[in-house]
């Protein structure tokens, strides 16, 4: 048993015998914060801040996937704060599973990039209420091998349905990068105007690649794993790859340059409804994942970007230029933002995709 579940079967036993007197309760609220999030997330370095002020980590559980937490979350599972993305803000709020944020308690609400606050639907709804703090961005880009990979051969997103790769691609096991992927390839870059005939398009481009995918990556170690083996050539892959990879010296370059573009999104924190944790704690992790101290640590080790604009312009320039984040507006025009998309839309591409991996 975990020193917390401990601490609390301690606390129910008192409260028993308070009961049992007749005593009046006091208001408790949880002593310990549990994060739900994607796996890597709890590098301490993200929040070093909640760490000094509470004497020690916040609990996490992780997910591989947003749907995959949306459905926990449907079914019951408790946790205080969560990691969704962009895409998912919306589905999760009219589904009930959040909490509206209290935006004076937010130490770096107004320092939030202005793109993502111009993002429809994104950090608050049509009412005003905010729901959503932005908290790391980056791409999902065209990423290869060096050694076996010309780059002449990847100047095109439609090479990941070209036959010369087959067994030899990996793009993510997950629906909203798939479809970016297939937006872009077949000329769409705003996918929240999509309409049937282009989601038909887009699927039949999924289908194709599916012929050439040698594995449906879940996370950057499965991708890095298999891309440093020589496994898979050609990887449709976060920052976070790229930059792991040439750390360990292997032969890997990106293309942000492809006729198509690439895709960006960005992910941040929601409170949870039904959260035990006291508020407070919840605040403090907000407040200490969008310190701006933060920032540095973000773009040299993960390679993305922080959502915090002083953080941002605090980082060394010629680290931003290395990354491609020297300037946010250029690094962006050639994009397709991975931006809230109708319900409707996203529970069509889940369904489809699902079909796809499986062959049909």
């Amino acid at each position: 048993m975990t020193t917390a579940n401990t601490a609390r079967t301690h606390t129910i036993a008192a409260l028993a015998a308070l009961l049992a007197f007749g005593t009046a309760l006091p208001a408790i609220a949880a002593d310990s914060l549990t994060v739900f999030d994607w796996s890597g997330y709890e590098d301490p370095a993200f929040h070093p801040a909640y760490a000094t002020k509470h004497g020690g980590e916040p609990d996490f559980s992780f997910f591989g996937d947003e749907e995959e937490a949306f459905q926990k979350l449907r079914s019951g599972f408790k946790a205080d704060v969560a990691h969704p993305c962009s895409q998912s803000v919306v589905k999760w709020r009219e589904a009930g599973l959040l909490e509206p944020l209290d935006t004076s308690k937010l130490a770096a609400w107004n320092d939030i990039l202005p793109n993502f606050k111009a993002m429809k639907n994104l950090m608050t709804s049509a009412d005003g209420t905010a729901w959503f703090i932005p908290f790391e961005w980056g791409n999902t880009v065209l990423t290869y091998r060096t050694d076996t990979v010309k780059p002449e051969e990847v100047a095109s997103l439609k090479a990941f349905a070209d036959p010369k790769f087959k067994d030899r691609v990996s793009i993510g096991d997950n629906v909203d990068d798939a479809y970016a992927l297939a937006s872009l390839a077949i000329g769409v870059k705003d996918w929240t105007t999509m309409t049937d005939a282009q989601f038909q398009e887009a699927s039949a481009f999924l289908r194709e690649v599916h012929k050439n995918v040698r594995l449906y990556w879940t996370d950057n170690t499965d991708l890095s794993q298999a891309m440093a083996s020589g496994e898979v050539d050609l990887a449709w892959a976060w920052n976070e790859t790229a930059t792991t990879l040439l750390a360990e010296g292997q032969p890997i370059a990106i293309r942000k340059d492809t006729k198509e573009g690439l895709s960006t999104w960005v992910c941040g924190y929601v409170r949870l409804k039904g959260a035990e944790a006291n508020p407070d704690l919840a605040y403090d992790y907000l407040n200490a994942v969008t310190d701006p101290a933060v920032a540095a640590y973000m773009v040299e080790s993960w390679g993305y970007g922080h959502s915090n604009a002083k953080g941002m312009a605090a980082v060394d320039p010629k680290v931003l230029a290395d990354k491609g984040y020297a300037d946010v507006d250029a690094f962006v025009a050639n994009t397709l933002f991975q931006s809230p998309m109708p319900t409707e839309l996203r529970q069509k591409m889940i369904a489809e995709f699902e079909k796809i991996k499986s062959g049909y």
